[in-house]
This record gives C-alpha cells, structure tokens and sequence, in this order.
C-alpha cells in the first residue's frame, strides 16, 4: 500500500476530503495521499497536483470556456496515476471530471471509491450506469440514497453526513460580536453569496440592492462570509462602497451563522450549515439563463435547497434564477424576522433533519471503507 489518489473539485468536498485523509492515517501513518484538493487536504499531507479552484466551475456552458484547462488536469492526472499506481481512488463529488476518471482508473484496475453522489435524484439518473460500470463503492451521506443505489445493484454504504462533525463553534454569540465590533442591538444577517467566482457574479450585485432596501426597514448589520478558495478582493471589486464597510469574515463562518438572526445564502452546502446550526434562512441562485433552461428542463425534483430536499417539503424560501430578486429578498426576510412563530417553524423543522441525518461518524467510516476496499483487492491479488 504505497499511494492514493485522491480528487476533491468543490471547496466543501476537499474539506470532507481532509477528513477523510486524517482519519486514514491514523490506520496507516506512513500511507502517501495525491491528487486534487485545497489547503486543508494539504494540511493533511496531500501532494496536490492542482489546486481544487481550477475544477470549481459550475454550468454546462460556463464549463466550455474552461474545457481546455480541464483538459489539461485530466491529462496530467493520468500521467501520474500511471507513475504512482495508486491502492485505489477517492473521488469526491465533481461528477463531470471525476466520472470520466473512474473510467479511466477502471481501465488501469485501481479500485475507486467514490465519496458524495451525483444528485442523480435530482437529475441525470442517466450517470447510475456509469457508476455501475466504474465505481467498485459509493460512499452515501443522505440516508435515502441507499434505496436509489440498492434498487440498481451498485454497492453502497450510507456513512454518514461529514457536516455533522464539522458544524460546531468555539465562540459564544457575545464573543462572537465582541471579536468583530458588532452591535446586539442590531439584528445581524449573515451573506453567504457563494464559493464559485461565477457564482458571486450573479449573486452580488442583487444581494447589495437588497442589503440597501433592508438596511432602510430594520436596524441592521451584515457579515459577508468569504468562501477560503476565493480572494477577497475579487469580492470587493463586485459590491457597492457602502457594504464594503461591513464585516468581510474568511473565519469563524460557523460561530457568524449561529449567532444570526438570518442567513441569506446561495444553494449549496451552506443551506445545510444553517439549518444544523438552526439558524432561519433565506436560499437562493442564480446561474446562465441557458444553463438554467437545460438543467431546469432535466431536473426530477421541485425543491433546489438540499434542506428542503431532506425535509420532503418547502421549509424554506428558494428564489431561484427571476425570483432572485431584491424585492423577493426583502419579502422574505420581512416574513421571518417580523414574525417569532416562523422561526420557531423553521428551526423545528432544522432538528428534525438533524435527527434524519443521525449520529454516523462520516470521516471514520469512510476510512474503514477506503481499508476494505483496498484490502479486497490485496485478497484478490493473493489469489491470482
């Protein structure tokens, strides 16, 4: 067991990738990690050949101007899959690059153990025959995937959800607006526009409107929470003078939320981080007008939020592409801060999820699948 690959293309998947890493090593210390991922992979130890940004871009269309980067990143990872002859694969998430690979690392018989399913529940169920040809195990983090994985005859484990060890905070909400020159008397909104510069390109500008007309109704106060893979000053170049006094945080994302009255937040992994830290939020996004009519036209289900997803219902807003609006912003932050009796609805709702994730520990199961995998194969050498 000399060398893993191991591919993260989305800021949230090099984190749950680190954790996986870490808890890895502890059942093989000398054991060497390379592939695609962030500084917390790297942390842990990981050789990156290519930083998780050059893979974070999201639309089919968005993706064409990237095609010939992409393409370079794929080629290199074969060279070097080649070269090091990996145990076996973790690819996590980032099923346009990271399925192509699995075909790739089939052809070669390295193992692949995939971390994070496509939404195939959403769309493209298509992608099930491809991970059945190339996927030796799906590692699940949402209990009623198994059902989907189970009704194909592709092997699968639910191993938890990573978020569940990852959402905790070290600061109270009185420390948290000490540290930061914050008001308590002052409602606090947290903005989490995004973790994609296409994203913020879209979010921005209708977020600054909004912020301007809720700043005029209510005595507030904003933190714009950074994603880490972006530059602060990319985000400085899109908002307005005004809000480029507010409090721009790359830390203590957690503690801000938990200490919120509100989260306005684009789709994605942070809906989630809301609602485990019960905090009431509005979701929203907006991407290519052609990308939306491609990707709205082959969608399965009617909710985008992954929260609303788990909770079988609408439980919280979603201003979706023309209802991304300023107005449609200002309405629903109305609705729950002006009214006690839907926050304590929404935040019910949050636990129940809680509960509907359960206890599994995500980071430490997957090690152990990661061990089996690999020592099947080693078995299978054995006997050949």
């Amino acid at each position: 067991m000399d060398s893993i690959l191991i591919v993260a293309g989305e800021n949230s998947g090099e984190k749950y990738g680190a954790d996986l890493v870490h808890q890895f090593k502890k059942l093989h210390p000398s054991l060497s990690f390379f592939g695609i991922g962030g500084k917390h992979m790297e942390r842990e130890g990981v050789n990156l050949l290519f930083p998780v940004e050059e893979l974070a871009v999201v639309g089919v269309f968005e993706i064409i101007s990237h095609l010939p980067r992409i393409k370079k990143i794929f080629n290199k990872i074969k060279r070097e899959i080649k070269r090091q002859k990996p145990s076996a694969a973790v690819l996590i998430d980032s099923p346009d690059f990271n399925l192509r690979l699995a075909k790739k690392l089939k052809k070669l018989s390295i193992p692949v153990l995939y971390y994070i399913s496509p939404t195939v529940w959403a769309w493209r169920k298509g992608r099930l025959k491809t991970i059945k040809k190339t996927v030796d195990k799906m590692m699940l983090i949402f209990p009623f995937e198994e059902k989907i994985y189970e009704d194909y005859g592709i092997p699968a484990a639910y191993v938890g959800h990573p978020l569940k060890e990852r959402v905790k905070t070290s600061l109270t909400k009185d420390e948290f607006l000490e540290k930061y020159g914050l008001s308590a008397q002052k409602k606090l909104i947290s903005l989490l526009p995004g973790s994609r510069q296409s994203e913020l390109k879209y979010h921005i500008p209708i977020l600054a409107e909004a912020l301007e007309r809720i700043k005029n109704e209510w005595n507030t106060q904003f933190v714009l929470l950074l994603a880490e893979n972006l530059e602060e000053n990319f985000l400085l170049s899109l908002i307005p003078p005004w809000l480029k006094g507010q409090k721009i945080l790359g830390n203590d994302h957690y503690e801000a939320i938990a200490s919120s009255d509100l989260v306005l937040s684009a789709c994605g992994t942070a809906n989630l981080e809301a609602a485990l830290l019960e905090t009431p939020l509005v979701s929203f996004y907006r991407i290519s007008p052609l990308t939306y009519f491609f990707g709205h036209r082959l969608a399965t289900i009617k909710n985008f939020s992954i929260v609303n997803i788990l909770a079988g219902k609408r439980i919280i807003p979603e201003l979706i592409q023309q209802d991304f609006t300023s107005q449609n912003i200002l309405e629903e932050t109305k609705k729950i801060l002006n009214s006690e009796e839907q926050r304590s609805e929404m935040i019910a709702e949050f636990r129940k999820i809680k509960n509907l994730l359960g206890e599994k520990t995500a980071p430490q199961n997957a090690a152990q699948e990661l061990e089996k995998l690999i020592k099947q194969k080693q078995d299978t050498e054995k006997r050949q």
